[in-house]
Parts: C-alpha cells; sequence; structure tokens
C-alpha cells in the first residue's frame, strides 16, 4: 500500500517564546492520538517552530484506513427482551445507535451473563477525508498558557492566525479556522521577503523557506547560534559563557538569527559579575563573554532576526539600551551599601511572608533555630556561623538591587556580607541556602549553608501545609515539590543522618500558633509528601518494587533508606534471591501481623523445628548487629543462609496444628524470621 505524507503550516503573528516548545509537542501528541484513533499508522512526526509558524510533518499515511471488524456489547439478554420476547427500547436503542437492525444483533455470554453484542464490518475511509475532520481539530486543541480572541472571531490561539497551509500529498485538505481557509500558499520572513510563496510539499516547503529567510528548524538555528556565538566571543577576546536556557529561548525568537557583539564600560564591572550577567541575560536576552579564569568581559553578544546593512546602527542601539540598564544596577549597587545587612534584618518584620504564616522576620526565626539545631546535631562547631548566615540570609530581599533584579537574592547578600566585613563561611552560606534552585541542580557546598537550606525549606514546606496550602496536581505555587526534592538531595549528598519525622515535628512546633490543621495530621501529610518525592527520585537509579519494598520497612533516616535500597538491589542477584522471597511472602501470609509469644523449645515435635531455630539463633545474633552498623547487604547476605531451614520447616511441618500451643509457637518462630526481614524491607512488595 503506497503511504503519504501530511503538511501542516499554522502561520500567526509572534508567539512568545516560552510558549512554542509545549505547543510542538502537544501537536505531536494529539497528531499521534488522532491517528491513532483513526487506525492509521505513520512512518515519522516531526515538527519545526518559528516565532511565527508551527509546522507539523507526518510521513508514511496510508492513502486508506484500513477495514476493521466493530464489535459492541449491549444491555444484558433480561433487559433488552420483554416476558414476551419482544425487544425493549433498550435493545432498539443499542441497535439504533450501533446504526443496525434490532435483528442483526447477537448473543454473548460472559462471566456476568448473557449479552446482546455486535459485530459489523466497517469499510476503511479515505484518509484525506478523515484528515478534513482531525486538523480542524488539531488546531483548536494546541493548548497555550494564554490564548487570544482576535477581530471578529469565536476562535482562540496564542496569537491571531494568518495563513494555513495543509496538504496531503501535495493536495490541499480544506477545513477553516476562524475566517482563514487552508490552503498551500506560505509567507517569508516579515522584514526580509514579506511575500508569499506555494508549497508543494515538505521538501519543497524548506527550500522556499531557505530563499525567504527563514529556517523553520529550530534545532538548525540553535546551532548557527551556537556555532556564531563562539566564534564571536573568541574574535572579542574572549570565550562564550555557556548558557543553554538562553540559547533556548533565543532561537524562539528569530526566524534568521544574526550575531552582532557590541561592548559597555568597563566601568560597571565594579558591579557584582552575577548582577551584569543577570541584567543581560534576563532583560536583553544577552550573552555574556568571559576571559580564560572565568572573569566578565565588558562585551555582549544579541542575537538579531534580521540582516542589516549597517550592523553598527544595532549596536549602537543596543548598546544604549544595556548601558541604562547596567547604570541602573550600578546605581543600587552603590546605594544598598549605605544600610548594613543587619538594620536590613530589621526591614524584614515589614514584609508579609504569606498572609497565614506571619512575616519574613517570623520566618526567618523559626528556621534559624531549626537550623542551629541541625548544626548542633551534626556539626557543633558550625553552629554560630550558622546562626549567623540564618539570620542574615534574608536581608537582602529589602535591598534596591534585589527589588530590581530578583534573580540574584543570595548572591547579593553574599556580596554585601563580604563588603562588610562577614566571614567568607557566613557569606557563602547565604548565597547557598537557596541552592538548589532546581531538580538536579548544584547544591550547597558547606556545612552551614546546607543547615539553613534545609531548614528554611522545611518550614515553608510545613507551614503551607499547615494551613492548608497544598500543592495539586495542577499546581504549587509555593515551590513546594522543589523544595522537598532539594532536602532530600541535600541530605543524602551529605550523608546526613537525621529523623526526618523529628524534623518535620520540630518545624511544626515551631508553627504552632500557626497552623489551621491538627499537628499529627500536618506531619503525616508531610512526611507522604516527603515519601513521593523519594520514591520518584530514587527510582530513577533503582526498580520501583524495590524502593517501595525497602521505604515500607521504615522512613525516616532518608541516608539509611537509600543505604537499604541499595543492598536490596544488589541482593536481588544473590542466587537465592528469589527462593528466599517466596519464602519470606510465605512466612508473611501465614503469621499477618506475627505472635509476641516467646519461642518454647520444649514444645518442637519435629526435628525440622529445632533446626530452624538453632539457625535463627546464629543468623540472628550476626544480622542484628550487621544491621545496627548499617552494612545492610551483609546483613540479607547473613539471613539468607536461613533459606535451607525455612524451607525444610515448610516440607516437614504443619505450621497451623491443631493443639493452640504448638501452633503458637510455630508462628512465634516464624514472626522472629518475618521480623528479621522485616528490619530491612518488606519482600511481599518484591516483584
Amino acid at each position: 500500500m503506497s503511504t503519504k505524507e501530511l503538511f501542516l503550516e499554522i502561520g500567526c503573528e509572534e508567539i512568545p517564546a516560552g510558549f512554542i516548545p509545549r505547543a510542538t509537542a502537544e501537536m505531536k501528541a494529539i497528531i499521534t492520538k488522532e491517528l491513532a484513533i483513526a487506525r492509521l499508522s505513520c512512518s515519522e512526526i516531526k515538527t519545526l517552530a518559528t516565532p511565527r509558524r508551527l509546522v507539523l510533518v507526518v510521513t508514511g499515511i496510508p492513502a486508506v484506513q484500513p477495514d476493521a471488524e466493530i464489535t459492541a456489547t449491549g444491555p444484558s439478554i433480561k433487559a433488552a427482551y420483554d416476558s414476551e420476547g419482544k425487544p425493549t427500547k433498550a435493545a432498539e436503542g443499542f441497535a439504533r445507535s450501533q446504526g443496525v437492525d434490532v435483528a442483526a444483533l447477537q448473543t454473548v455470554s460472559t462471566d456476568k451473563g448473557e449479552y446482546l453484542f455486535v459485530s459489523k464490518h466497517e469499510a476503511g475511509r479515505p484518509t484525506y477525508e478523515l484528515l478534513t475532520e482531525i486538523l480542524p481539530a488539531l488546531v483548536a486543541n494546541i493548548p497555550f498558557k494564554k490564548s487570544m480572541r482576535w477581530g471578529t472571531q469565536d476562535v482562540r490561539f496564542a496569537r491571531p492566525i494568518h495563513w494555513i497551509v495543509a496538504l496531503f500529498d501535495g493536495t490541499i485538505v480544506p477545513f477553516s479556522f476562524g475566517d482563514i481557509m487552508s490552503g498551500k500558499v506560505s509567507r517569508g520572513h516579515r522584514f526580509m521577503a514579506n511575500t508569499t510563496f506555494p508549497v508543494n510539499n515538505y521538501a519543497h516547503y524548506l527550500e522556499e523557506c531557505e530563499r525567504h529567510f527563514v529556517i523553520p528548524d529550530p534545532e538548525k538555528r540553535k546551532e548557527i547560534i551556537r556555532l556564531e556565538t563562539h566564534r564571536v566571543a573568541v574574535a572579542a577576546g574572549g570565550r562564550l559563557l555557556p548558557d543553554e536556557e538562553l540559547l533556548e529561548q533565543v532561537s524562539y525568537l528569530v526566524e534568521y538569527p544574526s550575531v552582532v557583539h557590541g561592548t559597555f564600560s568597563a566601568e560597571f564591572l565594579k558591579v557584582p559579575k552575577e548582577v551584569l550577567i543577570t541584567s543581560m541575560r534576563s532583560h536583553q536576552r544577552y550573552f555574556s563573554i568571559v576571559d580564560g579564569n572565568g572573569g566578565l568581559l565588558p562585551g555582549f553578544i544579541t542575537i538579531n532576526n534580521t540582516l542589516t546593512e549597517d550592523p553598527s546602527i544595532v549596536v549602537k542601539g543596543n548598546e544604549r539600551v544595556l548601558r541604562a540598564r547596567l547604570s541602573d544596577a550600578r546605581f543600587f549597587f552603590e546605594e544598598d551599601q549605605k544600610v548594613r545587612l543587619d538594620d536590613r534584618v530589621e526591614s524584614l518584620k515589614k514584609v508579609v511572608y504569606q498572609q497565614k504564616l506571619g512575616t519574613s522576620f517570623e520566618k526567618m526565626e523559626r528556621f534559624r533555630s531549626l537550623a542551629e539545631g541541625l548544626a548542633e546535631r551534626l556539626n557543633p562547631s558550625a553552629k554560630s556561623i550558622t546562626s549567623r548566615a540564618a539570620w542574615l540570609c534574608k536581608a537582602d530581599l529589602v535591598s534596591g538591587l534585589v527589588g530590581e533584579f530578583p534573580e540574584v537574592q543570595g548572591i547579593m547578600g553574599r556580596e554585601y556580607a563580604l563588603l562588610e566585613g562577614e566571614s567568607a563561611e557566613v557569606a557563602h552560606a547565604i548565597a547557598e541556602h537557596y541552592l538548589p534552585t532546581q531538580a538536579g541542580g548544584e547544591l550547597p557546598a558547606s556545612d552551614c549553608g546546607s543547615f539553613v537550606s534545609i531548614a528554611d525549606k522545611i518550614d515553608t514546606i510545613c507551614g503551607c501545609f499547615g494551613v492548608g496550602l497544598i500543592p495539586t496536581g495542577a499546581a504549587d505555587p509555593y515551590a513546594l515539590r522543589r523544595a522537598t526534592i532539594g532536602i532530600i538531595s541535600i541530605i543524602l549528598d551529605k550523608g546526613y543522618r537525621l529523623s526526618l519525622p523529628t524534623l518535620i515535628y520540630a518545624s511544626l512546633d515551631l508553627l504552632s500558633t500557626k497552623l489551621s490543621r491538627p499537628k499529627e495530621q500536618v506531619a503525616g501529610d508531610v512526611v507522604e509528601f516527603f515519601r513521593a518525592r523519594f520514591i520518584n527520585l530514587l527510582g530513577n537509579s533503582f526498580s520501583t518494587d524495590v524502593v517501595d519494598a525497602a521505604i515500607a520497612a521504615g522512613f525516616d533516616d532518608l541516608v539509611d533508606v537509600q543505604s537499604r535500597i541499595a543492598a536490596l538491589a544488589a541482593f536481588k542477584t544473590h542466587p537465592d534471591f528469589e527462593a528466599l522471597t517466596v519464602a519470606f511472602k510465605r512466612v508473611g501470609n501465614i503469621i499477618k501481623e506475627g505472635v509476641d509469644t516467646p519461642i518454647d523449645p520444649a514444645l518442637f515435635q519435629d526435628d525440622a523445628e529445632s533446626s530452624l531455630y538453632q539457625a535463627i539463633q546464629t543468623a540472628k545474633c550476626s544480622a542484628d548487629a550487621l544491621v545496627a552498623s548499617g552494612a545492610w547487604l551483609a546483613a540479607l547476605t547473613e539471613i539468607a543462609t536461613l533459606r535451607g531451614p525455612v524451607d525444610h520447616f515448610f516440607d516437614n511441618v504443619m505450621v497451623m496444628a491443631e493443639e493452640p500451643q504448638i501452633r503458637t509457637n510455630r508462628l512465634a518462630l516464624l514472626t522472629v524470621i518475618a521480623r528479621m526481614f522485616g528490619k530491612i524491607a518488606d519482600f511481599s512488595r518484591i516483584a
């Protein structure tokens, strides 16, 4: 069967760069789903995008939908026919919904009884015809963070649509969206080739776009920008400061990238480089140039959307805009130094952190106490530095520079602390307490920064849960998931041995006057929230059943839990693992919750009981010591020696003996085994 190509281009006014990646991903997801529903296969689905166009290309689609045998089950026979055997309204309605006569209905037997059944042959429709229904729905269902209406149209899209190209095997697929009718005419670059051009197919489209100064493939634009910015940075006597996120943004701002290099006065280098980089990046989307040591050079690279006859005009315009922006940064930097951080801490009393949770000063006092407690437990020598860093770490929030450039919070706290003569440890902990800023991001290097970071984040999590600000599947305005993953990542990275529930209760005690829910309920919810994030995080490295089994045996000390997971994963390669797991599950099924009666050897009636008892005594003594030292793999290996005696016991002993004392004694024997295993993992959860 011959296959065809589907080509779709939606041409519109400039779509915000941040909207585009999701839009193209959703286009691919929608067409994948719709083709599957229509029983249409394909070879490849590809999406392209620029600020002014979203493109979808699907190859290898059959010209005709394959035939199908359609089956459907209807109402029960009892409901389908009355006492005289005549069809009821239920039978007639089912037949009508299936487009068949009641006489064509059949009967099928199921576990629940007999039901009406219909089987019919459905001839495949031409794909071209199906696409006239699929494509308008696809365009209408592309989701955007914000969409708009325009003119008198009753349709919504990210920006007004000006043209649509829709072709199947070169033939126009006719449909309309608002007042726009699909066709085969596209348009070139708005400024350099503002003309129309016909499209025959995807290959022809790419050729015509290049001739009309449009590069529709974002990956190709990114590669051009990457190579050109590196070349320009080297020519300027430095190297490009890598920034993949900025590269992604810029690639969706242009249709035909053109690299421009400009400079700024070296006087501005007195301002911390993070502020300058942030100003250029966030406000102007400029790339920075650094020297061999990472020091900032007084230059920038910007990406233009057009080729210009006189690049110097573009350079001067960008330099003028940047000079004003950097002048503001320098002004705030100089003004901020007139007020000490200690004095700014008092200003936090006037800043509302969250209406139900008090001021930023109150929050700081809470997590300062928590951070001091962490230091006292984990590194007492760092307590005073930790306390000082916690006291100052939010002070820069009321500075002019952070007010203008929120992205440099923490960084400016560090810089102002150093300028005021604070120790390097305190200054760096101030900056580090915001880390990590994203999943997989940089973690605090110092204990002090780690303690303040954990304390700040746990206060946020417990506070929000305590007043009912709990994340949903669609919304997490206080970034509680990120904060939770941050705490877990720091604890595991540093190997901090602490009780998570104890930390949570300590935080809730400090929040006691703010809570609107019972403390125990909040604590349980927070622990479960951590558990879910922990499972997701460790699930990237270990199988889900192993993670689940280890966590089920206890979720208190995260480092300990991780060690048990790693040991269990390694133990799965043990030759006796599968048989041992089966045996443990059998033990668990028999004893349920277990019994707390001491084992009485005098009640043994079979050598298998005595052998198992002796093996337990030997293994338990050694295993308990290994468990106490956290040598989980060695403990599992030791417990594995019970496999033979356990199998022998089950082969020769009836556990549920008629005599109560004998039965209870045997259950007690198995309870000891179950609890030895249970200290490490719940083996019943292992697939």
